[in-house]
């Protein structure tokens, strides 16, 4: 229950249609950020490219971790998980 004196108002459900619009947007950015990234990265070495991918997401998950649960950001946090997933994956795909 929130606050009588709350700036913000209460909620009257889950907003999807624009939520999934978000989080959509969000996973097309960072899937297209991580396989520009990475694919430059591997020219001039795999392993390399591996390893900064990792530190970067590894950077960037706690501080994404702690906004899941933030109305808004909650979108952007999924759909970037999501596309750092599809990012990998077509890195991979593409590898092969």
């Amino acid at each position: 229950m929130l606050h009588p004196h709350s700036p913000y108002p209460p909620q009257t459900g889950t907003p999807w249609f624009a939520g999934l619009l978000v989080a959509g947007f969000a996973a097309v950015v960072v899937a297209v950020a991580i396989m520009a990234f990475g694919s430059q990265l591997a020219r001039i070495n795999p392993a390399l490219a591996v390893f900064l991918e990792l530190v970067a997401v590894a950077g960037v998950a706690p501080s994404a971790w702690r906004l899941r649960r933030t109305p808004v950001w909650r979108w952007l946090v999924y759909g970037a998980a999501a596309g750092v997933l599809a990012g990998w994956i077509a890195m991979l795909v593409g590898a092969a």
